[in-house]
């Protein structure tokens, strides 16, 4: 029998963790035929010499539930070998939704992930194909996707859904709570694989107030909801906050027997050395033989903003009347000695707050009025002409209408406090909110940047070891049926130089509908990308006419 497609003679690391070893792999309807010595010849063959070939990765944490009606192609995880996307994180969505509630969900995805109202209404159109989450799961699949899609039932469009706009102002009643568990129960048979929530205080929506999961008591409304979506095998994600964390996720998984992964451990949240109780916990909490794994990213948290929208310093009193005010009351603040200095004393050397002496981590990204500024530390532009570096940041913005861009490492840029979180055996990856902060960031590209500097430049991690947690450690979380290379097992495959894979740098793009931008990375050394079988990308390239051979991974259907 013939082969539909043969990769020969390529290091095979097949996702376990195991010796990666040389030898090639037969695909046949999709499917992986055969590993190891492959006789036959295949009706299309690829020289992998040289190469490594791995399962194709999957990305835990994304945002591309809007995007993926316009997008089929999910732009761009598939550049970087990831083959399976998980939506729905952080309890959001966009299903189930009433036709009266539509434009809620898009003004809070606006707000609380940075997308573009225009662009999202441009994208999806006026005449939405779905109203239920199922119908939803059926519109994606009848548009095709180049690759696989699995997502959660998200606690806010479940909230609007039932309470309308009373779910941004109060609990639930009973027969609220009723009403969503039922939901769930619905969206779990149609192939969600689980339900999310979110009670961060960062998560605001629609007219500056919380969203709506931040408002459900996790006695009286999350433990049902969790309740409903486990009683089908289906995963907890949750974005903690004050009023939910590690205790709470401990008592859900203990009473529902519950798999939980939350968003997102980093280092820095709390200053230095603050991931570290984090990680004691979590490792106490598996020997406990509780299923709860914090996500995790690879890269620095870098936030490309803005002064005309100063979303990364809402946490500072100063920003309240900046964010509120129009582009001119902006500008008039921003003139202000007296704001200058509230600024700058804020964040001073010394001062407890994440954001400290973020001029010190801080690139300018974008000076249309000195192009020769760009990509430049904001810091030593200000030392090299005499000045204060907020004073320069204000000052550059003002010369140009408030348009000029600066990249803001938030976050996960201590290298030796990563390492400690990325050696950790109880993380999983996450947080590349693909499909989310077009503007300001893109970790869509997290894999590349995985295998070039924590597997390649520094060692930390072997070409098994990294592999594996981009493939099977996150299918597992899941129960999919994908992450490894087996006879058996769908033929979803990535094949890259582990000499030369990384990520490039950002770029920024006017591609999203109605010429909105983003920021996105090229890949560097993926081979050859396949999904189900079809080979949907080549030396960096999408394949011409592709077949769009994705599916709705729906692993709980009951």
């Amino acid at each position: 029998m013939t082969p539909d497609l043969v990769i020969r003679n390529g290091l095979i690391v097949d996702g376990t963790g195991g010796e990666p070893f040389v030898g090639d792999l037969a695909i046949s309807d999709g499917a992986i035929t055969s590993i190891g010595d492959v006789a036959a010849k295949g009706a299309q063959e690829i020289d992998a010499a040289g190469h490594a070939v791995a399962p194709g990765f999957i990305d835990s944490h994304t945002h591309y539930d809007a995007q993926v009606l316009w997008d089929r192609g999910l732009t761009i995880s598939p550049w970087h070998g990831v083959t399976t996307v998980v939506m729905g994180n952080c309890g959001f969505g966009i299903a189930p939704t009433k036709p009266d509630h539509r434009q809620l969900i898009l003004r809070t995805l606006e707000r609380v992930e940075g997308m573009s109202l225009a662009a999202l209404n441009e994208g999806i159109g006026a005449e939405w194909p779905f109203e239920s989450f199922g119908e939803y799961l059926d519109a994606v699949a009848a548009r095709g996707t180049a690759i696989n899609v699995a997502a959660y039932i998200g606690h806010t469009p479940l909230r609007l859904y039932v309470m309308g706009e009373d779910a941004v102002r109060r609990t639930a009643t009973p027969e609220e709570v009723a009403q969503m568990r039922d939901l769930v129960d619905e969206a779990m048979r149609a192939g969600a694989v689980g339900f999310s929530t979110s009670h961060s205080p960062h998560h605001v929506g629609f007219d500056g107030l919380p969203v709506p999961s931040r408002l459900a008591d996790v006695a009286g409304e999350i433990d049902p909801l969790v309740a409903a979506a486990s009683a089908h095998g289906g995963v907890m994600q949750a974005t903690g906050g004050p009023t939910m964390f590690l205790d709470e996720f401990a008592e859900l998984a203990r009473k529902h027997d519950v798999t939980i992964t939350w968003t997102a451990l980093m280092s820095g949240l709390e200053g230095p050395g603050s991931h570290r109780p984090l990680l004691e916990r979590s490792a106490a909490l598996r020997a406990e033989g509780l299923r709860i794994s914090p996500q995790a990213t690879c890269r620095p948290l870098n936030f490309d903003f803005s002064f005309d929208e100063p979303t990364a310093f809402a946490s500072l009193p100063m920003f309240a009347e900046p964010l509120r005010t129009d582009r001119a009351g902006r500008e008039k603040l921003y003139r202000d000695p007296s704001f200058r200095d509230a600024f700058r004393a804020a964040l001073a050397k010394g001062v407890e707050h994440p954001f400290a002496e973020w001029f010190t981590r801080t690139v300018i990204s974008w000076a249309p009025s000195d192009r020769a500024l760009e990509e430049q530390p904001l810091d030593a532009v200000a030392a090299a002409r005499g000045v204060d570096p907020v004073d320069l940041a204000l000052d550059l913005s003002l010369a140009n209408d408030l348009e000029a861009r600066f990249r803001l490492a938030m976050f996960n840029y201590d290298a030796a406090e990563v390492a400690e979180i990325m050696a950790d055996p109880n993380i999983i990856l996450g947080l590349s909110d693909a499909g989310a902060h077009a503007s300001q960031l893109c970790d869509a590209c997290f894999s590349t940047h995985l295998l070039a500097h924590w597997v390649r430049e520094t060692g930390l991690l072997s070409l098994a070891r990294g592999v594996q947690m981009l493939t099977s450690d996150i299918a597992d979380i899941f129960g999919l049926d994908r992450g490894r290379l087996a006879a058996g097992l769908p033929a979803d495959v990535v094949i890259f130089d582990p000499d030369t894979v990384a990520a490039s740098g950002l770029r920024r793009v006017a591609d999203l509908p109605g010429g909105a931008d983003r920021l996105v990375a090229d890949a560097i050394g993926i081979h050859a990308v396949i999904c189900n079988g079809h080979i949907i990308r080549q030396n960096n390239s999408d394949v011409p006419n592709a077949a769009l051979p994705g599916t709705v991974l729906r692993p709980r259907r009951q």
